[in-house]
């Protein structure tokens, strides 16, 4: 069959995101969710559809992938097509040869499902693999605790508020009020929701944003802070599972985020959560 790499335009591009939804389900390993292309939406829809590439074939996407920055690609296929050797290969030849114009010359990274066909011809082609990250998953079907703080979702109003604490967890963040509204007006944010918690004093301690998939399907953690001024004070855990209560409001059957395993106070508030371990996973990683 043919397969067609293509870089969506503005326009195309909800019906990647789209794809990426239908994608979603609570058997599949982690894997490029709708809400990891809108938080890049806070650089403009036009950089969005720039980053984001599609394999389709006969008016179908198969895959589709992220520029993560300018060697990252993050990406995922269609549930049935992670086995299918023509889309795997084809995949494979793309992302190994510079002209294709999806990653450069020197050292890459791919993001890709553990399972993926994709894997095993990236290793055979001399890839090895990157840093281990750590997937959690928590179960929505009962009700969520209390979380024990004040939080409160975001509106346009308070976009200055989020913006400062995203730059106050995240070293070097350049997250700005602007990016904000980029970002909300993005059409993956229809299902998403930013929230900030507060301590009793009411000063915000810690931010984050969920994505909803749809009902039914996986909602998305990304990203998730804590002030760097409030740390290890349990707000870690407090906002985590404010976010699954946001998430099981939205319909999401389960809530999902990913860390660096090397983040060991990220991963134990994800698991005092109530999150569980999934399988460690690794990018395939191209020495330069």
């Amino acid at each position: 069959m043919a397969i067609v790499l293509s870089t969506p335009g503005v326009d195309e591009l909800p019906a990647a995101v789209g794809a990426l939804r239908e994608w979603q389900n609570d058997t599949a390993p982690m894997h490029l969710h709708p809400g990891d292309v809108g938080w890049f939406w806070r650089y403009g829809a036009e950089a969005a559809a720039a980053a984001v590439r599609t394999w389709s074939h006969d008016g179908r996407i198969l895959a589709a992938g992220l520029l993560d920055g300018p060697s990252l690609l993050r990406m995922t296929t269609a549930p049935g097509a992670r086995r299918d050797e023509e889309l795997a290969r084809q995949l494979a030849g793309d992302l190994t040869r510079p002209g294709r114009g999806v990653l450069p010359e020197g050292k890459a990274s791919v993001e890709a499902p553990q399972d993926a066909l994709l894997q095993e011809l990236l290793a055979d082609a001399g890839w090895g693999l990157d840093e281990p990250w750590q997937p959690l998953r928590r179960d929505l079907t009962e009700p969520v605790e209390d979380p024990g703080v004040r939080v409160e979702v975001v509106g346009p109003e308070r976009a200055d508020e989020r913006a400062a604490m995203q730059r106050g967890a995240f070293d070097g963040s350049t997250f700005t009020a602007e990016r904000w509204h980029a970002m909300a007006g993005g059409a993956p944010y229809a299902d998403a929701r930013c929230l900030i918690a507060y301590d009793d004093r009411g000063e915000a301690v810690g931010a984050l944003t969920v994505w909803s998939a749809g009902p039914g399907r996986p909602g998305l953690l990304e990203p998730v802070g804590v002030h760097r001024d409030h740390r290890r004070r349990g707000y870690g855990r407090a906002i985590t599972v404010a976010a699954a209560a946001a998430l099981r409001e939205l319909g999401s059957s389960s809530a999902i985020v990913c860390t660096p395993s090397s983040n060991v106070g990220a991963v134990a508030a994800y698991r005092s959560a109530g999150f569980q371990d999934l399988p460690e996973v690794h990018d395939r990683l191209r020495a330069a």
